[in-house]
This record gives C-alpha cells, structure tokens and sequence, in this order.
C-alpha cells in the first residue's frame, strides 16, 4: 500500500481553510504541518481550524517548525499582496529546502517576467531538487486550460477576448477588499501607475504570456485599458462600508498587440453593485473567439446549498485545482511545472 503523501498547509484565509479541509478529508494525503499568521491561530490544531476533527498537528508561525516537519509539499495559499514579490522569500527558501510548493498566490508562469526571475525560481528548485506550480481559477484555470484548450477547435483565430464579471460583495476580508481590490478608494488615486494595476499586471501578464507563448504568438506589447466606476450609492457590503462616489467597480484590462491590432483581450471586472447596467445579467466569464469558427463560451458558478457550511463556490474553484495538483506535482521533476496543453491553435500552423 501506497504511503500517503506528505502535506503542510500555509495560511487558512478563506481558501487555505477550503484548502486544508481538502487534505484533511482525502485519506490519501497525510498533515504533517500547518502555518499561519494569526497569533490567536498558534497552537490550535488544525482540525479545530478547519471545523473538522482533532489532527494531531497544531498551528506555528515558526518557518523552521514548518520545515522540520519535512512535507513532500507545502499548499502556499497567503493573500495575494502589494508588491507581487511579497511571498519570493518564503516559496524560495521551502524550495531550497527540498520542499515542493503549489501556491494560490501567483507565480503561474514566471518566464512572463523574463529570464531572471524565472531563473531564480529554477535554481531554488534545482539545490532543493524541487518543484513550484502556482495554480488557481484565473490565473490558472480559465486561461490557461479551457480558452487554450478550445483554441484547438479553431481553423482560424483572429482575436480572443476573455472578460471576468464578479460580485465582489461577499468578500469577508477587509483588508482584501479595500487595500488589495482597492475598493472605498478615491477614484481620482487608483490610476494605471499605482501599485494595484502593477500588482495586477503583473500577476495576468502570466496568463497571456502562457497562452501566447503556447499558441506561437509573439506580442508586440501588453497594453493596459483600465476604468474605475465610482459607487453609485453608500453600500454596505461583507467587508463593510463603502462610501457613494469611492471606488465601488474595478475593470482591469489588458491588450496583447500583434501587428497593431488586439490579439488576446483579458479583462478582470470586480464589482460591489452587480445591478449596474453594465454589470446586470452578465456571466462571470465570458470567452469570445473570433475566427473559423466564431465561438462564444460562457462560465458560472453556483452557490452551494449546504445546510451550515459557509464555503462559497469562489473558494472551492480557487482550492480545487490546487488539491488536484498534489500528486502530479510531487512526481514532477525538479523546476517549475507548466501543465501540458494538447494541440492549442497555433499562428504557425501545426506543431
């Protein structure tokens, strides 16, 4: 008999709980470890944590406890931060440490960066003889696999547009919700230069560099198409109060250029007021290839209908690719694993 994989999970926001759930109900998975940030979270067992029964293996902010407990793989699911490099340090030391990491916040591909940050993950992995993937929905999911995966129906493709609609309203954490979303900010602040749509760019230039990449692509440049939309009313949403005329909508959006025209089209809509007329109705993704043939694919989740359980449909799409990825990454060799693509559209025919 096989003997379960070793697992320690890193942090239990809304999807590292989702997260550590998954390892605890999957007998092929074994906890050995658990960090947190929370100094009331310290010492509790993770099962207590995560609403399940006890573990044996108690929460530390102690980087040096974590390793020591020598997990095959670590589940790195932080928040997502200002600067996008915030997590660099911790990923490369548990690489270094032999550790293989699946992380939820960023880090898809990271050649979209250039050769030196790719580089720097691919030595940590290779003194470590270990393997990163940074997984979720989008990056990770909606890109990546399905728009690439359905390019491969195409005779010919002269654009792709992805746009993502979500109601941002549910979302508990404050801190998320107003600093990273940037919501209840003065509109007149959150322009294309600051550090949010640095943070973004940067974080779904991996999702186009990915697909571009896979598909023969070569962009002449990303070009960034962004609009807030002031709060129509005073709102009071799970992360509290949003003030009339701050920033209630984010649209994020970027153009990947190929001979002067957009090849490749991703937007990131975030809003506190889905009944907006711009908003209303809409899918919370929405694929459009144009070519031979033109194909329209749409996306949505349902909530779940479970009597006492507060997990929402975002953390178990966000959490489920990163626990379908523990094995494969665990086999995978040292170096920075890029899930394979079969036969995507190619600009320079077949490949």
């Amino acid at each position: 008999m096989t003997a379960p994989l070793r697992v320690a999970q890193w942090a239990t926001g809304a999807v590292g709980k989702t997260i550590l759930r998954g390892v605890i109900d999957r007998p092929d998975l074994e906890l050995v470890g658990l960090y947190v940030y929370g100094d009331k979270k310290v010492g509790r067992d993770a099962g207590d944590i995560a609403r399940r029964d006890p573990t044996g293996v108690t929460a530390t902010r102690d980087l040096d406890e974590l390793i020591a407990t020598r997990p095959q793989v670590v589940m790195h699911a932080p928040r997502l931060q200002v600067p996008y490099e915030k997590h660099d340090h911790d990923l490369l030391r548990l690489l270094r440490e032999g550790i293989n990491v699946i992380t939820t916040a960023g880090q898809h591909f990271p050649r979209a960066h250039g050769p030196e940050r790719e580089q720097m993950f691919l030595d940590a992995c290779h003194a470590g003889d270990s393997t990163l993937f940074g997984i979720g929905v989008s990056p990770g999911i909606i890109g990546e696999r399905l728009a690439l995966g359905l390019t491969g129906a195409s005779v010919t493709l002269d654009r792709i547009t992805i746009d993502e609609v979500l109601d941002a309203r549910s979302m508990p954490d404050p801190d998320f919700a107003f600093t990273v979303m940037g919501m209840g900010s003065d509109p007149a602040k959150l322009d294309g230069s600051g550090p949010l749509p640095t943070l973004y760019a940067s974080l779904y230039l991996e999702t186009i560099a990915f697909m571009c990449e896979r598909m023969g692509v070569t962009y002449d440049e990303v070009v960034p198409d962004h609009r807030v939309v002031p709060a129509s009313r005073d709102l009071e949403v799970a992360a509290g109060h949003i003030a009339a005329g701050t920033v209630g909508s984010t649209e994020w959006r970027w153009h990947a250029m190929v001979g002067g025209k957009p090849f490749l089209t991703l937007a990131i809509i975030w809003t506190m007021e889905p009944d907006l007329p711009d908003y209303a109705g809409r899918d919370e993704w929405t694929i459009h290839f144009f070519g031979k043939p033109e194909m329209v694919v749409t996306l949505n989740m349902v909530e779940p209908d479970e009597p006492g359980v507060r997990t929402t449909a975002g953390q178990y799409i966000t959490a489920g690719p990163a626990l379908r990825a523990i094995e494969h990454v665990v086999a995978a060799p040292a170096g920075i694993f890029e899930p394979p693509v079969f036969a995507p559209f190619h600009l320079g025919g077949a490949q």
